[in-house]
């Protein structure tokens, strides 16, 4: 399948590392000029070269806090001055920390808010004007979590500023379809990355256990008896960032192995 993504402007957030990085390679070998962008130049100029190096394109590598205004909008500036224009946005950030209600206060909550939430508002304000004007329509991709449809428990950060990102999108699909831009969510599951290595770690920790006693009771708990690769989960939201996806707008995409059970 042609994706139509040869010589597109993809721009990639906290994209140095795991899911963000893997979804960067996928545009890289579909062609597409990529901005990859993350708070340490040191992760970014190595994901850089890995990914130079499996697809013959080399990455933008700007720097990047996505809870910072201003570097959003350098950032996505850099973006368009480099590659002549944008034509797909991944918004995409690392989780807050893990825990229940009584664990957090106001300025944790807060923290939270402008990690997982107010960052994908403001990337998506910063790259609208640039989306409208692409040739062929623009595509947004939103990262968000499993917790978007069954929330998980000790994560009540996530669970809820990640909900408010897939109502973000399904606002936003009707609101900008005139302008020809789709804008989708993908919920990752258990994906082999760092984060998820580092929650069941702080997992068996807090429950007295060995991590190889958590990681097997997880993976039996998903219907295909293993976790995704990050490969696995960039394919599927590669292809709702892409032009061969012309009619799927507001829909978040379970990236799960059969995980969530709901309807």
């Amino acid at each position: 399948m042609n994706l139509g993504l040869e010589n597109k402007s993809v721009f990639v957030a906290a994209s140095s590392k795991g899911l963000g990085k893997a979804i960067a390679l996928e545009y890289a070998r579909e062609g597409a000029n990529v901005t990859i962008a993350s708070r340490d130049m040191a992760q970014l100029e190595a994901a850089r070269d890995e990914i130079a190096s499996a697809t013959g394109h080399v990455p933008h590598a700007v720097l990047l806090d996505v809870r910072n205004a201003g570097d959003i909008q350098s950032a996505i500036r850099s973006a368009v001055d480099r590659h002549g224009g944008l034509d797909v946005l991944v918004t995409n950030a690392g989780g807050p920390p893990q825990g229940g209600f009584e664990a957090f206060d106001d300025a944790d909550w807060q923290s939270g808010f402008e990690l997982t939430l107010l960052s994908v508002v403001r990337l998506i304000r910063e790259a609208l004007p640039h989306l409208r004007s692409a040739a062929d329509g623009g595509r947004i991709v939103n990262v968000a979590s499993m917790s978007v449809k069954e929330p998980i428990p000790n994560l009540i950060l996530s669970n809820v500023f990640r909900a408010g990102v897939n109502s973000l999108a399904k606002s936003l699909s009707l609101e900008l379809a005139p302008d020809r831009i789709l804008i989708n969510t993908v919920a990752p599951g258990r994906i082999g990355t760092d984060r998820i290595a580092q929650l069941d770690s702080q997992r068996a920790e807090r429950e007295n256990r060995t991590l190889e006693q958590i990681q097997q009771a997880a993976n039996a708990a998903i219907p295909l008896g293993r976790a995704g690769t990050p490969e696995e989960f960039a394919k599927a939201a590669v292809f709702l960032g892409s032009f061969a996806n012309t009619y799927v707008t507001g829909q978040s995409l379970l990236v799960d192995g059969g995980t969530v059970r709901g309807l």
